[in-house]
């Protein structure tokens, strides 16, 4: 992984890579909004330009986490031969000057640092803090190389921010709404499995076999300890909730033996202290009744007795 305080910002471009940057806006001025399914308010008020690199800082509310070191150098040296071939999406920062954020790009434009780029073409929009992170999310999600968490991290910011349901997210998204509903269910998983996920050692499909058991840690931790493919995770997860029934099915079992054993033992005292035969109907929920029995008006009177002291 890399971070801003890693990325070189002092450039040398050359002719070349100029000439390509010029060459990557002129077809891209009519196409860039097409690979995206944002909402329509964020097309008002919008500028494409060329700006120093050194002018633009990272999104904090980028849904994405984790940037790995050798996907932007290897993106960084398809800038270097191609240069960027689509613009990245900026705002100005209310109250300063010369200073934008990303709001969609921002791969791109740590990339373009690494391959020491002076100037980077953006279409700079004018847009509030809640618009902002909504195109940031939205251009995230339906991007494939999001972790399975930031994926799923991204969904439930949509939800809970913006009131997006499952159907809005799945038509914005061009996935199904049963894909949503069981991404956002990997938020369920133990923190553990989540940083397995996070990291890459565990994939989505991992993941939803996972969220079938009580025991996904300790499953996780073989999982990765093997190097387990999905099928195979199914198969552990199938033979773990088995296995765990049969222990409660013998669980069950051995302390019904034990609360019967009990039961007739305080039978027994009672039925010696009294006089009289008592059962005692004990059920599953451990509600139920004592029974006493007796053959005429006489005893019954004996047993009211005894129970009352009197």
């Amino acid at each position: 992984m890399i971070n801003d305080d890693s990325i070189k910002k002092r450039i040398n471009e050359s002719e070349n890579h100029s000439n390509r940057l010029g060459r990557g806006l002129a077809s891209l001025i009519g196409d860039s909004s097409k690979n995206m399914s944002i909402p329509d308010k964020a097309e008002a008020q919008t500028a494409l330009d060329i700006i120093p690199i050194e002018y633009i800082q990272a999104n904090t509310q980028n849904p994405r986490r984790v940037f790995h070191e050798s996907e932007l150098i290897d993106l960084s040296n398809s800038i270097k031969e191609k240069g960027i071939l689509q613009p990245i999406i900026v705002r100005a920062i209310d109250g300063s000057q010369n200073t934008y954020e990303v709001v969609a790009g921002e791969r791109r434009w740590r990339a373009a640092q690494i391959a020491k780029l002076d100037q980077i073409p953006v279409i700079i929009k004018t847009l509030s803090d809640v618009d902002a992170l909504e195109i940031a999310i939205i251009e995230n999600v339906q991007r494939s190389n999001l972790s399975p968490i930031e994926e799923a991290t991204g969904y439930k910011n949509l939800i809970d921010t913006f009131s997006y349901t499952q159907d809005d997210l799945a038509k914005v998204i061009g996935k199904s709404r049963s894909y949503v509903a069981n991404t956002l269910r990997l938020m369920n998983l133990p923190v553990k499995v989540i940083e397995y996920l996070s990291n890459g050692e565990l994939t989505a499909g991992h993941a939803r076999a996972l969220l079938s058991t009580m025991n996904a840690e300790i499953l996780a931790d073989l999982i990765v300890k093997k190097g387990l493919s999905v099928r195979q995770t199914e198969n552990l997860v199938k033979s773990s909730i088995n296995n765990q029934t049969d222990k409660l099915k013998v669980i069950d079992v051995s302390t019904h033996n034990k609360d019967d054993v009990e039961i007739r033992d305080l039978e027994k005292n009672i039925t010696t202290e009294l006089g009289f035969n008592v059962k005692i109907n004990n059920n599953s929920n451990n509600s139920g009744k004592v029974v006493i029995k007796y053959l005429d008006l006489d005893q019954l009177d004996l047993i009211r007795k005894r129970l009352l002291g009197k």
